[in-house]
C-alpha cells in the first residue's frame, strides 16, 4: 500500500515579521503539512524563520529543503538542529544537499569543492550529526528520538546512495547540472531511471524512505497543452510532451492536477510533494481535491 500524500510549500521571502507569521498562518489553514525553507544567501536565514513559523502554527511540520552542506561546521549545525528541534516542540525535518551554487559560496569565502569533494563533505556531515545527535551527553538535545527525520536532496549515483543509507525521505529534482554550473531538468523517462536506481540501492532498507519531488511550475486553469507550452522556455531541453508528463509542472484544472499527482505516484512512487512559495494559493485547491 503506497503512503499519504503530505504536501510542503517552500517558503523564499522572509519579509516583516508580522508578514511570515501570516504567511504560516495562512500555510496551515490552506492544509499543508510542512512549511519549509531553503538556504540561499538572499533568502530567509533557515532556522529562526522555521522556529518563527512553529510558534504561530499548530500542526504542520517545518524543515530545511534543504540546507547547503557547505556552509556547515557538521558540530554547530548539529547545536542548530538539536536547539531548533527543541524550540518547535519536534516538528523539525532537516533536509541537506551539497550545495551547487558557486557563485554564492564565493560571496560567503567559502571553498566550492569538485562534485567528489562535494559529496565527501555532506557524507561526513551526515555520520557526524548523527554521532553528536545520539549521543545522550550532546547538549542541546533533540526533542525527537531516535534523530530528526532527515531528507537528502540529489540524483547522482553517490548521493543516492547516501540516500538509501541514511534518509527518511527521498529528494528528488529531476535536475541535471552542465558544463557551466547551470540545472537543466531531465526527461521523464530519465528521472524514471534515477529513482529506479534509488531503489535498488535502497533495496536491502527494513523501512521504506518517502519520497519527494519539488514542484517547479503551478500552472492552473485553462488547456493543459496551452499551459505547457507557455512554460517551455523554463525548461529548456524539453518536448511539449515530456512537460505534460513531467512532475515538475501541473497543468490545468484541479482535477487534472489532482489527477497528475496520482499519476506520479503510480509511476515514481512519489507521495511527498514540495511547491515553491508563489503557488501556495493557486496549489492549495489541489490538497483539498486529494483529501476530499
Amino acid at each position: 500500500m503506497s503512503r499519504p500524500f503530505r504536501f510542503a510549500v517552500n517558503m523564499l521571502n522572509a519579509g516583516t515579521s508580522a508578514e511570515w507569521r501570516e504567511k504560516c498562518r495562512r500555510a496551515e489553514a490552506l492544509g499543508y503539512d510542512v512549511i519549509l525553507v531553503p538556504d540561499h544567501l538572499g533568502m530567509p536565514a533557515p532556522f529562526p524563520s522555521l522556529v518563527a513559523a512553529a510558534e504561530v502554527t499548530e500542526r504542520p511540520r517545518v524543515g530545511t529543503f534543504v540546507l547547503n552542506a557547505g556552509f556547515w561546521n557538521p558540530t554547530l549545525l548539529a547545536r542548530e538542529v538539536a536547539s531548533t528541534d527543541q524550540l518547535t516542540g519536534g516538528r523539525l525535518e532537516l533536509g541537506l544537499g551539497t550545495g551547487y551554487v558557486r557563485e554564492e559560496h564565493e560571496r560567503a569565502g567559502l571553498p566550492f569543492g569538485s562534485p567528489r569533494e562535494r559529496v565527501d563533505h555532506l557524507e561526513r556531515t551526515i555520520v557526524e550529526l548523527d554521532r553528536l545527535l545520539a549521543d545522550p551527553e550532546h547538549r542541546p538535545a533533540a526533542a525527537q528520538s531516535p534523530r530528526v527525520p532527515l531528507l537528502l536532496g540529489g540524483n547522482g549515483n553517490r548521493v543516492l546512495r547516501l540516500t538509501a543509507r541514511h534518509a527518511d525521505i527521498a529528494g528528488f529534482t529531476g535536475t541535471t547540472k552542465d558544463a557551466a554550473g547551470n540545472l537543466h531538468l531531465i526527461t521523464p523517462d530519465a528521472l524514471q531511471e534515477r529513482v529506479a536506481a534509488y531503489r535498488g540501492f535502497a533495496a536491502g532498507r527494513t523501512e521504506p524512505a518517502e519520497l519527494n519531488y519539488l514542484v517547479r511550475f503551478v500552472a492552473a486553469g485553462g488547456d493543459r497543452r496551452a499551459k505547457a507550452r507557455e512554460l517551455l522556455d523554463q525548461a529548456p531541453g524539453l518536448a511539449e510532451d515530456d512537460l505534460l508528463a513531467h512532475p515538475t509542472a501541473l497543468t490545468g484544472t484541479v482535477k487534472d492536477m489532482a489527477e497528475q499527482l496520482r499519476g506520479h505516484r503510480e509511476r515514481y512512487g512519489f507521495t511527498y510533494f514540495t511547491v515553491l512559495e508563489p503557488a501556495l494559493e493557486a496549489f492549495a485547491p489541489v490538497i483539498e481535491e486529494l483529501r476530499g
